[in-house]
């Protein structure tokens, strides 16, 4: 007679096997940000490192964004990229539904205040228990390597 399968026995078979799921996340707000977060996209995969797109808005769709990032560990996501513009609710929105880090990345656009300032400062000023880490106003590429470096590839 064989002995009954616990979850715990499920869960170590489970961790051996070879998944191809995305190790990072990267949101946006809107479809006009992604020219320039898809050079995050494009700086994850020349490092070999599987990465997921997706835009959601924290304002005009919050459930969404939630679910995301509520769920975003069990698909096996590690690190998620949050671009964002203007008041740049996003990655701050991300945070709070999730203990995976979070990289938020400051967006530009033409009704942005001093070059994205209100972008980075919005990002930058999370109430404490919602840590963001900031790169500089559009330069996804560095929160790509941030990435790469908290993940250790």
């Amino acid at each position: 007679m064989t002995e009954p399968t616990t979850q715990t026995d499920v869960d170590a078979e489970l961790e051996g096997l070879e998944v191809d799921a995305p190790l990072v996340g990267i949101v946006m707000g809107s479809k006009s940000d992604m020219p320039v977060m898809e050079k995050a996209a494009k700086e994850l995969t020349d490092r070999g490192i599987r990465n997921e797109i997706r835009v959601m808005s924290a304002h005009r769709d919050p459930d969404m964004v939630a679910e995301y990032a509520k769920n975003a560990r069990m698909r096996g996501l590690r690190v998620i990229i949050a671009g964002a513009g203007l008041a740049a609710a996003l990655p701050g929105v991300v945070a709070a539904h999730t203990d995976l880090p979070v990289i938020g990345v400051p967006l530009t656009s033409s009704m942005t205040v001093a070059g994205g300032l209100d972008a980075l400062l919005s990002i930058v000023q999370m109430p404490p228990g919602v840590p963001v880490a900031t790169v500089g106003v559009d330069n996804p590429k560095n929160a790509a390597a941030l990435a790469a470096r908290i993940l250790s590839l």
